[in-house]
């Protein structure tokens, strides 16, 4: 965990700690489940707490505000936001139970209670959020149909989607025609997972949708 503590040195003994548990219980579901590649198991730290906390190199989220996590699967990103961000509600939903029950189970054993993990579909929430987050779940274009009208209505030039991707997005930002901002996570990490890793940031107003 020595990694989370290099690029985020203001973590607390107590975020310390839940970043310690979570890798422990991240673990142990993922003997039962999958929830990401048996490869990736031994770079946890970096690749998938690390990765996500790349969205918090790119934005603060205000005490008080609410965070959809949509495709969460193993609670990425989510869960290592929910640890940095305290004050803020996160909400991740996935259309995978089994992997939600999962989420469910770390949240409680972690007590974070900032979090709520549900299994449903983006499509079908009511529910309105100041920004969303992912994990390259789908193309653009397709995700951003999903989200459109999931933002509250008077959010600031901060809220709107962060998309963590990979590889040369030019085209598929293209594709969508959406206005877009990409953020490389190189400029914020030294490790060479993250060269060509990504946060792409799009406004709630990018499509003129609202």
């Amino acid at each position: 965990m020595h990694i989370l503590n290099h690029y985020f040195p203001h973590l607390t003994d107590h975020q310390r700690q839940l970043f310690e548990r979570l890798d422990t219980e991240f673990r142990g579901w993922n003997e039962k489940l999958n929830l990401v590649a048996r490869t990736d198991v031994d770079n946890l730290a970096e690749r998938h707490f690390l990765h996500s906390l790349g969205i918090a190199k790119v934005i603060e989220f205000p005490a008080g505000s609410s965070v959809l996590d949509v495709g969460t699967g193993g609670g990425l990103p989510g869960l290592p936001l929910a640890i940095l961000f305290p004050e803020v509600k996160f909400h991740l939903v996935d259309s995978i139970g089994k992997k939600i029950h999962a989420v469910q189970e770390m949240a409680h054993d972690l007590n974070l209670t900032n979090v709520t993990a549900e299994q449903i579909r983006a499509e079908q929430l009511r529910t309105k959020y100041d920004y969303v987050v992912s994990r390259a779940v789908a193309r653009l274009a397709t995700f951003h149909t999903w989200i459109a009208h999931r933002y509250k209505p008077n959010g600031d030039a901060t809220s709107g989607l962060y998309y963590l991707k990979g590889g040369d997005l030019t085209e598929e930002i293209e594709e969508s025609g959406l206005k877009a901002t990409v953020y490389n996570l190189s400029d914020f990490y030294t490790e060479e997972f993250f060269e060509t890793k990504k946060v792409v940031f799009v406004p709630t107003n990018s499509s003129g949708r609202g």
